[in-house]
């Protein structure tokens, strides 16, 4: 775990069961809803191991992390009814590997574009954070489309 590693941090709250945003555990990391929700259903789905490249990976891990980071992207557009899923390996902030995963909508930013033409203040304001009742709706809805998911595959 890296130090002061802020996605090493937030899964050491799912292993303490204090991660409200927690939806399911995986092979290779944890499927989380983001804290805001400009972009409903915004997913992110954290490598398990504090690993800073995708390139670092062993190439066997790499491969089911990017195999399962599909499984999560497909079920976000299942349970959030997306236009167009946009999916980001950065880590320039956080450089431990994770996938940000945005279902999109058609008209849901003032012109078309990426989602990082949204003013951060905008995306990030409190008014995005999702209520108790939201955010139980959302992970009960990506958890049932994830398990759709996860049996279609499974054949």
């Amino acid at each position: 775990m890296g130090k002061n590693c802020f996605i090493c941090q937030r899964i050491a709250m799912i292993e303490d069961h204090k991660n409200p945003y927690f939806v399911k555990e995986m092979a290779t990391g944890y499927v989380v809803l983001g804290d805001s929700q400009y972009f409903p259903g915004y997913t992110l789905f954290l490598g398990k191991e504090h690993i800073t490249e995708l390139h670092l990976m062993p190439e066997k891990l790499k491969r089911q992390f990017l195999n399962e980071m599909s499984l999560v992207a497909e079920a976000c557009s299942l349970a959030f009814h997306a236009d167009k899923m946009n999916v980001e390996l950065l880590g320039n902030g956080d450089a431990h590997v994770h996938w940000h995963l945005f279902p999109r909508h058609n008209g849901d930013t003032p012109k078309p574009g990426p989602i990082w033409w949204v003013d951060p203040k905008v995306m990030y304001a409190d008014e995005t954070a999702p209520t108790t009742e939201e955010l139980a709706e959302m992970k009960f809805n990506l958890q049932k489309a994830i398990d759709v998911v996860e049996e279609k595959y499974a054949k």
